[in-house]
């Protein structure tokens, strides 16, 4: 794994195909990627699963509330929480050099009002008094550049996110790698939220693996995610109702 030093300062590549630009960080794993003529919508499988909190809460709801990229990559799901569902977005990025190529080449917006993107640590950074109680939807995906494991992969870590989510709010976990280990980050995660918080897609077939904490456990009825399912494919189509399908609370 790579020191913090070393991801703050990585080579930014990009590379196009078939209408799909890609984001690399000096080596060909892909680290984030953009349908050029549709941009705000999310190209990746397994990053359209990070938006699984949506389940969660009333979709009228949705609209003016939080969302913290920890990890920015090719800026995707701050991009689409921002244009599509009208919410306030916080982006952390420890390297500056990947900001400045999503503004350039990935349609990332600028900062305003309700964009933000803070050059930081997101280990340390999450751990600010500022975003205690704050985020509704805190989506992490925080690699080095050859994707081998999780940077972030601490009980620590994951009990400073569940920190900064409000009472209803869900944190959202890519856990992929070739050096990586499921069952270790998802017993981590079970210890700092409770295993009663917990739910799990299965992989997509490149091996990403989500997984979703609640700050507050709930249960709810097959009825009521099906029915919430159907309207996010309605408002902003996404694939929710293929997602019930693969995706079940770690503890019943």
């Amino acid at each position: 794994m790579k020191s913090n030093q070393s991801a703050a300062s990585s080579e930014v590549n990009i590379s196009e195909s078939d209408g799909i630009r890609y984001l690399h960080l000096g080596t060909e794993w892909i680290q984030g990627s953009m349908r050029i003529a549709t941009p705000y919508d999310i190209d990746l499988e397994y990053v359209q699963r990070m938006m699984a909190w949506l389940l969660f809460v009333p979709p009228d709801s949705v609209a003016g509330r939080h969302a913290m990229q920890l990890g920015l990559g090719a800026g995707a799901i701050s991009k689409f929480c921002y244009k599509k569902l009208s919410m306030t977005c916080t982006a952390v990025e420890i390297n500056p050099r990947v900001a400045d190529v999503c503004l350039s080449w990935f349609r990332l917006p600028p900062e305003g009002p309700r964009f933000r993107v803070v050059i930081a640590d997101a280990g340390h950074e999450i751990r600010s008094d500022e975003w205690i109680g704050t985020v509704d939807a805190l989506a992490v995906d925080l690699y080095d550049d050859d994707a081998a494991a999780p940077m972030l992969d601490s009980v620590e870590f994951y009990s400073d996110c569940r920190r900064a989510l409000t009472d209803d709010g869900c944190m959202t976990v890519n856990l992929f790698g070739r050096s990586a280990s499921f069952e270790r980050s998802l017993a981590r995660i079970s210890e700092a939220f409770g295993a009663q918080a917990v739910w799990a897609f299965k992989p997509t077939r490149e091996g990403n693996t989500v997984v979703l904490a609640q700050r507050t456990p709930s249960r709810p009825k097959r009825d009521v995610l099906a029915a919430r399912a159907e309207l996010i494919e309605a408002r902003w189509h996404l694939p929710a109702r293929k997602w019930l399908k693969v995706f079940k609370a770690l503890e019943r």
